[in-house]
């Protein structure tokens, strides 16, 4: 646990310019860097593929492999209204694809992948923006919000979509 436990302090001071590369996608919101660094994407929920499948589950693992395949560049935003990282000791980050600015975080929700989660209640630079992204997806059933539609409103809590059928 040594050497890990020093990666999150010394990658939050790294400068935002840095790089990393994606090792691999653990599900809809946790990937695993090159580094070994373990990155939990921040002011998002997915719904669960472990210790129970939940509704929209695979899909949204699915979507973020698709996004972020192994090699993937991306660089990491820490969000200053949450922890730097979490207490399974992973980075809270925007993940941001390099090649083209993307950030996944953002489209997660925009494609009713994920729905916006504010950890006691600490909205960050795009909640507003994360709120009206995941309220669209809902009024056109995309993802999560089509498919599992008793799925509640609630960005205070992390989204609970029930199981998966």
């Amino acid at each position: 646990m040594g050497a890990l436990a020093f990666v999150p302090a010394a990658l939050g001071t790294a400068p935002a310019a840095h790089t990393f590369r994606i090792a691999r996608v653990v599900d809809g919101d946790t990937v695993y860097l090159t580094n070994g660094a373990k990155v939990r994407l921040v002011q998002i929920d997915t719904p669960e593929v472990f210790f129970g499948v939940e509704c929209w589950g695979r899909e949204a693992s699915a979507e973020t492999k698709k996004l972020l395949p192994v090699g993937t560049a991306v660089r990491l935003t820490a969000e200053r209204a949450t922890d730097r990282v979490d207490r399974y000791g992973r980075l809270l980050r925007y993940v941001i694809r390099v090649r083209d600015g993307l950030n996944v975080n953002v489209f997660l929700v925009k494609h009713g992948d994920a729905a916006p989660y504010f950890y006691r209640g600490r909205e960050g630079r795009y909640a507003m923006m994360l709120k009206r992204a995941a309220l669209r997806a809902r009024a056109h059933d995309r993802g999560l919000w089509g498919t599992c539609r008793h799925t509640p409103v609630d960005f205070d809590r992390g989204v609970d979509t029930g199981p998966a059928t």
